[in-house]
């Protein structure tokens, strides 16, 4: 860390420096804020989809005995793509996940049971469900990451930078004071000096 220089240009320095952060940090804590809130909404939606995963597997739970009878079930709930944007969230890029493809094979209704449609209907919905969470734990990541770099700076600002430019102001003006003190002083005495010079001069 460079010595602090105990001069005027210093002292102008350290307070436009001063200035800066304080028009900065409420910024920061704005953004700090408003991550808070992104957090917490990608979490209730999280939690929301949990909550309707749980309610499908149990209107699944009856028919676990009829899937498991059908050992093909996979390939009518092939998935085949996500479809993925970005939106900015809080000044952070965020996937939103628009769609969900499937991979359908053609179904022989004549060869297969009857409650396979509906089947398909359920096990797709809880696919994109759990696609949807996956896209949400990923934002949350990402929100999460922002708001803990943000918080850092906040604190950064907050707890380091306006207490240590505050007291390297302090520290200056003492050292300024101290040496105006000090001109002044020295000024009087050469003033006594003079004048005493100029007495002595005056009595020769």
């Amino acid at each position: 860390m460079a010595k602090l220089k105990k001069t005027k240009n210093e002292l102008k320095a350290q307070r436009e420096a001063l200035r800066r952060y304080h028009r900065f940090l409420p910024t920061l804590e704005l953004k700090k804020q408003q991550l808070q809130r992104e957090v917490r909404r990608a979490e209730i939606a999280w939690r929301e989809r949990t909550t309707q995963e749980e309610a499908l597997l149990e209107r699944l739970r009856p028919w676990v005995r009829l899937l498991s009878a059908l050992p093909d079930l996979g390939a009518y709930v092939r998935l085949e793509a996500l479809d993925l944007e970005s939106a900015n969230v809080a000044g952070v890029t965020v996937p939103v996940l628009t769609g969900v493809r499937f991979a359908r094979p053609e179904i022989d209704y004549f060869e297969t049971p009857a409650w396979l449609e509906d089947a398909i209907a359920v096990l797709s919905e809880l696919t994109s469900i759990r696609a949807e969470q996956r896209v949400l734990e990923r934002r949350k990541e990402l929100l999460g990451e922002e708001l803990r770099i943000t918080a850092q700076r906040v604190n950064l600002f907050e707890k380091v930078m306006i207490p240590r430019t505050e007291e390297n102001m302090r520290i200056i003006r003492i050292a300024l004071g101290d040496a105006q003190t000090a001109a002044v002083a020295r000024a009087k005495l050469a003033k006594g000096k003079g004048a005493e010079l100029l007495s002595g001069m005056a009595g020769a």
